[in-house]
């Protein structure tokens, strides 16, 4: 077992959220001294609050160049996962917001970690780089053709700027930067409001709400693959770890359902037996949405672990528990 993260300082950015409370957790496990720089008042600190004697929480804002200083000094390694998020409709009515807000907080980050001397930093981009019209699986060439989905276009410029923020950072001053885009990632944690959710969590709830039928968009015919999120915790350590430099890397998996097989899935897991009707009077989108995971399984050594049956079966317990459905 490699021995990298024992005894490192390490700050997680937005490290009390979805994603961010599951690499906190691991980078425990792995013996890492862990700081999370987050605002503390979105109540996802709960999330973590188990670890409050493991892990230095610090409130403050990763836009404010005074609290990123602070929270990055005496710092090894930088992980920033704060990210402003919400769903299609309200990136698609903020674009302006998204891409302003994000754009604040990858500049301010990596500044201040450039300033402190952290010797690493990894940059969390997303598979909303990509255009609309892509080869599938998508290979990471694709990151700055033509124009993001438009749809995500504000959130989709500023994680291509962050990109090009860690990449020059790396050629001016030498910094040790990692860049991994995830695709579709959902499980414990995630967001269940209607506003802000995903289509996994947005489905769950849906179906626990009583919803029957269950209309769903399209024909169900088209395809997406979804990544649990520990194996994306444990995807961008490895990126920190094994593949320190500005070349961006996939996180995905290679198993790739149809949303018909999605949501027939959570419907029986979820005990529940609602009728499932597929509206084809509304578009399916992208007939198939899928990431090439060549590099990472070269330069990284991953490959996602978990089936997505598994983590959606551990998905709908942790929500049944956390709302008592």
């Amino acid at each position: 077992m490699s021995t990298f993260w024992k005894d490192k300082n390490v700050l997680v950015t937005g490290g009390t959220g979805f994603i961010g409370s599951h690499v906190v957790e691991k980078l425990v496990e792995q013996g890492a001294r862990v700081s999370v720089l987050d605002n503390l008042q979105n109540g996802n600190v709960k999330n973590i609050a188990y670890l409050k004697d493991s892990v230095r929480f610090i409130k403050g804002n990763c836009a404010d160049p005074n609290d990123a200083l602070k929270a990055c000094r005496d710092q090894e390694v930088v992980m920033n996962l704060a990210a402003r998020v919400g769903g299609i409709e309200y990136n698609r009515t903020h674009q302006a917001t998204m891409l302003l807000d994000n754009l604040e907080i990858a500049t301010t980050m990596i500044e201040a970690a450039r300033l402190a001397k952290v010797e690493r930093f990894l940059v969390v981009s997303s598979a909303c780089v990509y255009p609309r019209v892509c080869r599938v699986p998508t290979a990471e060439g694709e990151g700055f053709v033509n124009e993001p989905e438009p749809t995500n276009g504000g959130y989709g410029w500023a994680k291509r700027m962050a990109e090009k923020l860690g990449m020059y950072y790396a050629e001016e001053y030498g910094m040790k930067v990692s860049i991994v885009r995830p695709y579709n990632c959902y499980g414990p944690r995630d967001h269940f409001n209607p506003k802000t959710s995903h289509v996994i969590p947005a489905l769950i709830k849906r179906v626990f709400d009583g919803e029957d039928p269950v209309v769903v968009w399209g024909s169900g015919g088209q395809t997406r693959a979804f990544l649990y999120v520990e194996d994306l915790a444990e995807g961008m350590m490895q990126a920190v770890e094994r593949y320190p430099k500005p070349d961006p890397v996939n996180l995905g998996t290679d198993e790739e359902v149809t949303i018909r097989e999605l949501v027939e899935i959570i419907v029986r897991l979820s005990g529940k037996s609602p009728k499932i009707v597929f509206d084809t009077t509304k578009p399916d989108g992208s007939p198939r949405r899928n990431s090439d995971n060549t590099k990472a399984q070269k330069h990284l050594h991953f490959t996602a672990s978990t089936r997505l049956e598994k983590g959606l079966s551990q998905t709908i317990a942790w929500y049944r528990h956390e709302f008592n459905r």
